[in-house]
């Protein structure tokens, strides 16, 4: 019996290990440096990422996520990400939202929204050379990364729904059919959308923002890529 249970034990071990390790492929390919390339950058502030896209390749493509772009501010880049209908678009200190983050985390099936937030100027400006990365991708995988964005939304006779506008900063957030969970974060939601672009990603390992950058970063080792 204790041979069976080791086996067993070194089995699930061995299972854990190959799905934290997991890849999801794409076409590194894609990933373009021509001009006719789409630029845009990921954003790390730590703990979370965003998209900096830029507004008139998004909503050049039309449908629900073109109509959700031009129904908010202006700007020339859109902010885009992902998170809990009502944690995310919390802006009250941390320490008072611990209750919350905590049900964001462990209870099952949460609702979620997807964040356009435009900006003037482009947001990558903002953030330190360690904590961005700038992608040019084809007109194809710029496709596949809108796709899987509009795929997203939640749809109400073919529009988007607009959960909440964030007083102040000029973020709106439309409902998502996806759900947050501790098994579905923010950041996976990012490595996902990543990779409907091309970019090869770890699927389960991708929690952390640190992660997500990683995957940029491998992926331009693989194209010899120049890393802004």
């Amino acid at each position: 019996m204790r041979i069976v249970g080791a086996m067993l034990l070194a089995g699930v071990l061995g299972l854990a290990c190959a799905l934290w390790t997991w890849t999801r492929p794409g076409d590194p390919a894609l990933l373009s440096h021509a001009e006719a390339g789409v630029t845009v950058h990921l954003l790390n502030n730590g703990f979370h990422t965003d998209l900096a896209v830029p507004r008139a390749a998004l909503e050049a493509g039309g449908g629900p996520l073109a109509e959700a772009s031009r129904s908010i501010g202006r700007g020339d880049w859109i902010l885009i990400g992902w998170g809990d209908a009502k944690f995310f678009v919390d802006t009250s200190p941390m320490e008072g939202r611990i209750p919350d983050g905590l049900r964001a985390f462990f209870r099952p099936g949460n609702a979620s929204v997807v964040m356009l937030d435009p900006e003037t100027g482009n947001p990558a400006g903002r953030f330190t050379p360690d904590s961005r990365r700038t992608l040019v991708l084809s007109p194809e995988a710029f496709a596949g990364l809108r796709g899987r964005v509009q795929d997203s939304l939640t749809l109400v006779e073919g529009r988007p729904r607009l959960s909440t506008a964030r007083d102040g900063d000029g973020a709106h957030f439309f409902a998502s059919r996806e759900h947050f969970s501790i098994g579905y974060l923010c950041n996976n939601w990012m490595a996902r959308v990543l990779n409907a672009a091309g970019l090869p990603v770890r699927p389960l390992r991708s929690v952390t923002a640190g992660e997500v950058i990683a995957a940029v970063d491998r992926a331009e080792l693989d194209t010899g890529a120049r890393r802004d």
